[in-house]
């Protein structure tokens, strides 16, 4: 059985292919259209996960699609009736519905000479999250818990997974949502554009939670795990706030009412110097964010008294929270998959259809190397395309054939303070570059950071940079220990290494840290070993392979990118090629 997953119509549009319960590829369009968690019809991502697979459309028997316009339709209605939103928010809301209904016919335009004879199945936009968290973990008795914005009228869902069994047992619906909340105050705090959460998370260390008090005043927390907004802060629920969702990039206008800035003062400009209320705020935001999850958490595990959690949904992204839930709840493991946000409901949908068509949970997702693999004849034929522009610019270029070679030589770079481009094997499904799409420095340098922004990055100064870390390591030098291989979690450096590794520990000692596994990824283990055999330190920074983009899909992109920034060495497959040095 071949199922066809699609994330669609909403940011970070994706596709997967699952073949008889196990995953055969998975992408966004983003790394095809090159532009940021781009919305609308994942034709591209679809006729790469066709490729990967072998097959063609006619060949697919069913295609899950990560939402359902007829999940809650009382509730919307019974909203409707007691709310009486804006003539022009029912109309935006309608408007959308129409245009992301028809699939059959979008397959049938986007690919024309091979017809679609399968079935569709719209999945509710949450049991496609808690699917995603649960269906591919490798726990066989766990929480599951999905937050998010929105979709499909709800903004959290929780339940229990056993076996083949996924239970729902809750959910908070609209208008109240932590996602909503978050990315209120990540406008308010002057980062305007879909998807800047991050930044507000990056900038909480700097700051106190000084202003938790008023916030305690918007979100309201339930015994049973619920939480609620108060909505005089919001615009959401009852008029339209402008977004555009159907191609290119999401933009969506400001979430927040006139009433929080009377509330907190005015609000940041994007261009605004930040100032420690700014860093305190942030600070706010994420306590409070903080205490509405592990209420909810929480909760949940007293209710099914599992002790593994699996997460999904867009603040699932919050790495920092999920890196504190063993601290604050008895869960012992925790799992979030390399996709925990929207694009990875394209993979819960295809397992929920699995369910639905009767088929059996078998597949653990280990790894995120779903993507688009190059040979070396791609990499050869893009090197000579630009031998001239590689030669003018004093590039040396040398086949190492032999890994253990390619990787001392690598780590040798790395530890010489250069700043490297590693491009191998197939592409990372999800935000996250895992070491085939990845940058990589030495973490021991203080000044790294600033020599990321300054050669290739060009980003605020206060996000922090990740550890890569051999997973016989970590315990030696995090507080906690757990399989991490989607760098979805931030755990406390050990004090005593913290002056050892600069580069990658935040103000307040922390690390997100992508552990690696030599099963998963045998070269990029291999190339931290070989960094550890030269310095005593088992990891490396590791950052995305982009400059203000989509994180690299093709050699091109690796190439330029390579060309257009100060980046000293790029690695493609076994070609590496050098820039000289500069001075």
């Amino acid at each position: 059985m071949i199922i066809l997953g699609l994330n669609a119509f909403h940011g970070d549009s994706a596709a997967c292919i699952v073949r008889d319960g196990v995953l055969v590829a998975a992408a966004e369009e983003e790394r095809f259209r090159r532009l940021k968690h781009w919305a609308g019809f994942p034709s591209q991502a679809i006729a790469y996960c066709l490729k990967e697979a072998g097959v063609e459309l006619c060949d697919v028997d069913h295609v899950g699609i990560n939402q359902d316009n007829s999940a809650h339709l009382w509730r919307k209605a019974l909203y409707m009736a007691r709310r009486r939103p804006s003539l022009g928010l029912i109309r935006q809301k309608l408007k959308f519905r129409a245009e992301r209904s028809g699939i059959d016919e979008l397959l049938r335009r986007e690919f024309p000479t091979s017809e679609f004879r399968g079935e569709v199945h719209p999945v509710e936009h949450h049991l496609c999250h808690l699917y995603s968290a649960y269906y591919v973990s490798p726990f066989e008795d766990a929480a599951v818990v999905s937050v998010d914005g929105f979709g499909d009228f709800a903004s959290a869902a929780w339940g229990h997974g056993e076996g083949e069994q996924l239970d729902v047992d809750g959910q908070v619906y609209f208008p109240h949502s932590l996602g909503v909340f978050y990315q209120a105050f990540t406008q308010y705090l002057g980062f305007p554009h879909y998807g800047d959460e991050y930044k507000v998370m990056g900038l909480a260390p700097y700051g106190a939670p000084t202003q938790l008090e008023q916030l305690r005043q918007i979100v309201k927390l339930n015994p049973n795990g619920s939480f609620a907004l108060n909505l005089r802060y919001f615009r959401h629920h009852v008029e339209e706030v402008p977004f555009h969702w159907m191609s290119g990039s999401p933009d969506v206008g400001d979430n927040f009412s006139p009433a929080l800035e009377d509330l907190l003062g005015p609000r940041r400009r994007p261009d605004e110097v930040l100032e420690a209320r700014h860093f305190d705020l942030a600070r706010s935001v994420q306590a409070m964010y903080e205490e509405a999850f592990f209420n909810l958490v929480g909760a949940v595990q007293r209710r099914t008294g599992a002790t593994d959690l699996a997460l999904a949904g867009g603040c699932a992204a919050n790495s920092v929270a999920n890196g504190k839930v063993r601290r604050m709840t008895p869960f012992r493991r925790v799992y979030v998959q390399a996709a925990a946000g929207d694009a990875g409901g394209a993979i819960g949908a295809a397992f929920a259809v699995w369910r639905k068509e009767g088929g059996r949970r078998a597949f653990r997702m280990d790894h995120a190397y779903w993507g688009p693999k190059f040979e070396a004849a791609d990499i050869d034929a893009v090197i000579a395309l630009h031998r001239v522009q590689l030669d003018e610019a004093g590039c040396a270029i040398t086949r190492v054939a032999d890994e253990a070679e390619l990787c001392r030589r690598t780590a040798r770079h790395i530890a010489d303070g250069r700043v490297v481009g590693w491009f191998q094997g197939r592409m990372e499904w999800g935000p996250r570059a895992l070491g085939n799409r990845s940058i990589l420095c030495d973490p021991r340098r203080s000044d790294m950071k600033e020599i990321l922004n300054a050669k290739i990055k060009r980003r605020e100064s206060f996000r922090p940079f990740a550890p890569s870390v051999l997973d016989r390591e970590v315990t030696d030098w995090f507080e906690e220990d757990d399989a991490v291989p989607f760098m979805m979690q931030v755990f406390q450096i050990r004090e005593d290494k913290r002056a050892r590794i600069p580069a990658v520990t935040h103000v307040d000692g922390s690390g997100r840290l992508q552990t690696v596994y030599a099963a998963t990824n045998p070269r990029y283990w291999r190339l931290i070993e070989e960094f550890q055999a030269l310095t005593g330190v088992p990891m490396v920074l590791n950052t995305s392979f982009n400059e203000n983009e989509p994180v690299v899909c093709q050699p091109q992109e690796a190439l330029d990118c390579f060309l257009r920034t100060r980046m000293d060495v790029l690695v493609l497959g076994d070609l590496v090629v050098e820039r000289r040095a500069e001075g």
